[in-house]
C-alpha cells in the first residue's frame, strides 16, 4: 500500500429542505387551516478516526464529499426527512487543517474520535408556523438554509512513542527489524527507507511503538535528500533515539548535522529527550569505537550507547534506558494533564 501522509479535500454539507405551504382539506372542515410541515435538516459531514487505516492514499482518488440535502416539508404537518450524514474515515493521528494549512480544526488521536466538519443547513419552516390571530391562512414558507462548504487539509502524524533519527545508512531500519516484527527494506545504499515505518516492541507486559524515519542529510530543511517532510511524524514521539554510524569518518559532524536539521524544523523536536547511540559497532575496531564514543559524549554532554543490531550488542541497556525515559515523560505528561483538569474545574 502506498504511504500518503497529506491530502486536500472538498466537503459540503447538505442544504436544508424547504418548508411546505399546505392547507387542511377534509370533508366537513372547509377551513381546516394551514398544515404545511417543516423541511428536514441537511446532512452533516464528520471525520472519524479509524484504527484500521494507516495512510491517506484513498483521498488521492476521491477528493469531494457531499452530504445529502434534507427532504421538503409536506402537508398534514409532515416534516421532511433529514439528509444522510457523510462520515470521512481517516487514520488515527490525523490532523485536520483549514485551507490555509495553518488553522487547526481537529486532531484525531483516539480510535473512534469524531469531529463535525460541516453542519447541515436547517430546514425551512412550513406555513403552519405563521398562523396567527390576524393571519389565518398564511401562504408563506421558508426555504431551507444552505449547507457549508470548504476545502480542508488532512495531515497524518504517526502515533509512536520512540522515533529513530539519523543520517542515511545509520542502521535505523536494522534496529527496527531487530527490536520488533516490522520488516523494513534493508540495503547497503542510502535512502533505503522512503517513508516512515512503525514497529511494536514487546517486553513482557510492556510495549511501546517505534517509528523509523527516512535518513536526514545536510540541507534537509531546505529540501535536500528526502527533505524534512517526514519529521512531522516524530512530533508526537516522547523520545528520540539518534543513531550515529560508528563507521562514519566524523561521527561528531554527523551528529551535529542531524541536530541542526531538527532545530531548523522546529516544532519542539530539538528539545525532546534524546538517546544517542553509536550504531553498527560490529563493523569497526574496539579502539576506534571507544574513541568515537568518548568524542560524542564530550560534545553531546551525555552518555552514548554503543550498539549493534546485527549482533544485538548493547540492545538490552538501550531498551532499559528507553523504558525509563518513556516512564518519566509519561509521568510528566500526566501531571500536566491533571493540572489542566484542575484549572478547568
Amino acid at each position: 500500500m502506498r504511504f500518503v501522509d497529506s491530502a486536500k479535500i472538498w466537503i459540503r454539507s447538505g442544504d436544508g429542505g424547504a418548508g411546505c405551504v399546505s392547507f387542511r382539506r377534509e370533508k366537513f372542515l372547509p377551513k381546516g387551516g394551514p398544515d404545511g410541515g417543516d423541511g428536514g435538516r441537511g446532512g452533516h459531514v464528520f471525520a472519524e478516526a479509524d484504527a484500521s487505516l494507516n495512510t491517506l492514499v484513498d483521498f488521492r482518488y476521491q477528493q469531494h464529499f457531499r452530504a445529502c440535502r434534507g427532504g421538503h416539508g409536506m402537508g398534514a404537518n409532515r416534516t421532511g426527512r433529514s439528509g444522510e450524514d457523510v462520515v470521512i474515515r481517516v487514520p488515527v493521528g490525523t490532523r485536520i487543517y483549514a485551507e490555509d494549512r495553518r488553522t487547526l480544526i481537529a486532531d484525531l488521536v483516539e480510535p473512534g474520535q469524531r469531529v463535525l466538519l460541516a453542519r447541515g443547513g436547517a430546514g425551512g419552516r412550513g406555513n403552519a408556523h405563521f398562523r396567527s390571530s390576524t393571519q389565518r391562512a398564511p401562504r408563506r414558507a421558508d426555504p431551507g438554509e444552505p449547507g457549508e462548504e470548504r476545502w480542508i487539509w488532512l495531515e497524518l502524524r504517526l502515533l509512536a512513542d520512540v522515533g529513530l533519527v539519523g543520517m542515511p545508512n545509520a542502521g535505523k531500519s536494522t534496529l527496527l527489524a531487530t527490536l520488533s516484527r516490522a520488516r523494513p527494506k534493508i540495503a547497503d545504499y542510502p535512502f533505503t527507507t522512503l517513508y516512515p515505518l512503525l514497529g511494536v516492541v514487546e517486553r513482557g507486559d510492556r510495549r511501546f511503538v517505534v517509528a523509523d524515519i527516512p535518513g536526514l542529510i545536510e540541507g534537509a530543511h531546505q529540501g535536500a535528500g528526502l527533505g524534512h517532510r517526514f519529521l512531522g511524524h516524530v512530533e508526537r514521539c516522547a523520545v528520540l533515539v539518534h543513531l550515529v554510524d560508528a563507521g562514519h569518518a566524523d561521527p561528531v559532524a554527523a551528529w551535529r548535522t542531524v541536530r541542526h536539521e531538527l532545530e531548523a524544523y522546529g516544532h519542539g523536536l530539538a528539545t525532546k529527550p534524546e538517546i544517542l547511540c553509536l550504531s553498527r559497532s560490529d563493523l569497526v575496531a574496539e579502539e576506534l569505537c571507544a574513541a568515537h564514543r568518548a568524542r560524542l559524549e564530550e560534545v553531546a554532554g551525555g552518555p552514548v550507547e554503543v550498539i549493534s543490531a546485527a549482533t544485538r550488542r548493547g540492545l538490552e541497556p538501550l531498551l532499559q534506558r528507553i523504558e525509563r525515559t518513556l516512564a518519566r515523560e509519561r509521568a510528566i505528561a500526566e501531571e500536566r494533564a491533571s493540572a489542566r483538569r484542575v484549572e478547568w474545574a
